[in-house]
């Protein structure tokens, strides 16, 4: 595994991390070329719990971030202060970031993950616990509706929120009962999205993907005199 970029993601790097809050991170890898030329391909993603770590291989990667994934997305959109591994090809990432993006999948991917949000909210229970599920859930809607329209609307990702504050108070009134709101939320950016001019495309630019994604398997291709069946 080679490990082209790398970053803290969720929370964190949106400014709304508590005292309890999980450190998340995601990355890029890129497994030997010649390893999707054997009996079992390589795997497409890793995952581990404590810490909490998500890497792709890059080809999965890039299908995420063009069907516009949002977790997957914002790894190309970072504050510098949250990138923990950076390469060359990482960099080279970054810089085709706007080719992944297209107007439909922004919209989708955006609505639906807090739409996926909103009926966690629907079976919340009266709990401490589930009081604290609820405010992360009501929060992370939130989050991902601002972020999409943002982003819809100006063709860049905004992850460090400006207002954290109003985020977090907003997932306490959801949690405390205050679900109406959260509807209210959700419909309003329905409308936003149907109503707002966007400069996204309608479809990704996949060339530059293409290219990118080409120069990373050649890069892990084995030097000359290397016995790959080691």
């Amino acid at each position: 595994m080679h490990l082209l970029l790398s970053g803290i993601v969720g929370s964190v790097a949106y400014g709304l991390a508590g005292p309890g809050s999980d450190v998340d991170r995601i990355g890029v890898f890129a497994a030997p070329t010649v390893a999707f030329h054997g009996l079992r391909p390589p795997r497409e993603s890793v995952v581990s719990t404590d810490p909490d770590v998500t890497l792709h291989e890059a080809g999965k990667y890039a299908r995420l971030a063009l069907s516009g994934n949002p977790t997957a997305t914002e790894l190309i959109w970072l504050p510098e202060d949250c990138y923990e591994t950076r390469t060359d090809l990482g960099d080279r990432l970054i810089a085709i970031r706007s080719a992944f993006l297209s107007a439909p999948r922004v919209r989708d991917a955006y609505l639906g993950y807090a739409s996926q949000q909103f009926r966690k909210l629907t079976t919340r229970d009266s709990t401490a616990g589930g009081r604290r599920r609820s405010a992360k859930h009501a929060r992370h809607l939130a989050r991902l509706l601002h972020q999409g329209r943002t982003l819809y609307a100006t063709g860049v990702l905004e992850i460090r929120l400006a207002d954290p504050a109003w985020f977090r108070a907003f997932g306490e009134r959801v949690a405390g009962g205050g679900l109406a709101e959260a509807e209210l939320l959700v419909a309003e950016a329905e409308r936003d999205f149907a109503r707002l001019r966007t400069p996204l495309p309608d479809r990704p630019d996949e060339a530059p993907v293409e290219h990118w994604l080409r120069d990373v398997r050649a890069a892990h291709l084995p030097t000359p005199g290397h016995d790959v069946s080691r």
